[in-house]
């Protein structure tokens, strides 16, 4: 009997964080659950893999090599470290989102009022954004196209968007997997070496160098 009990693993449960008010920090290399606060931000470190993130008024960082499932702010944003893996999506209502070298996202990645910026990094369910600068950088993979949307009115979209256009640009040796849809006047920049499906509501306009 000892030595059944010996050889058993023992299941410990993932330490979930709850707050109202205050930031959340991780320690590298730990396992958590869910990590929630109200007003503040959240600090991912490195190693440490998390079921999933959520603030209202804060941003989001992750550090290299973390493994998270869902990040979600509605006041900030998100920054990802390189070598990330995101098993499900990443949003954001007012905040960017960066996403860095050799990370990959599963799901989708969208925003209201915030810029999306891939570097090297893999998306799998597309991009979406209002009134968002899109930056697919060199060498990204996105998968599921990207969607800019007309604003549909709002308090999130007050003053926001009414004069200027979102600015979209595909990197060099960049894929873009799916229909790029554009309900809305944007400047569209597609780097000669790029791959991308068909484009609907803009035309694009060719680049060689480094940008636009």
């Amino acid at each position: 009997l000892i030595a059944v009990l010996a050889a058993s693993p023992v299941a410990y449960a993932k330490q979930d964080i709850d707050k109202v008010n205050g930031a959340i920090s991780t320690q590298a290399g730990s396992e958590y659950g869910e990590l929630d606060t109200v007003n503040g931000g959240i600090s991912i470190a490195s190693g440490t893999r998390v079921e999933s993130a959520s603030t209202v008024n804060g941003g989001i960082r992750v550090a290299e090599q973390a493994s998270v499932g869902s990040l979600e702010t509605v006041n900030g944003g998100i920054a990802v470290g390189e070598g990330v893996m995101v098993a499900e999506g990443i949003e954001t209502v007012n905040g960017g989102i960066e996403i860095a070298r050799g990370s990959r996202v599963q799901g989708g990645i969208e925003t209201v009022n915030g810029r999306i910026e891939l570097s090297g990094a893999e998306v799998g369910q597309g991009l979406a954004t209002v009134n968002g600068d899109v930056i697919v950088g060199a060498d990204s993979i996105v998968r599921g196209g990207i969607l800019i949307e007309k604003p549909k009115g709002g308090w999130f979209n007050w003053g926001n968007g009414k004069s200027r256009k979102p600015r979209v640009v595909i990197g060099p040796n960049a894929v873009v997997e799916g229909t790029l849809k554009f309900e809305r006047e944007v400047e569209l920049f597609v780097h000669i070496s790029a791959r991308v499906g068909p484009i609907e509501g803009a035309t694009a306009t060719a680049f060689s160098g480094e940008e636009p």
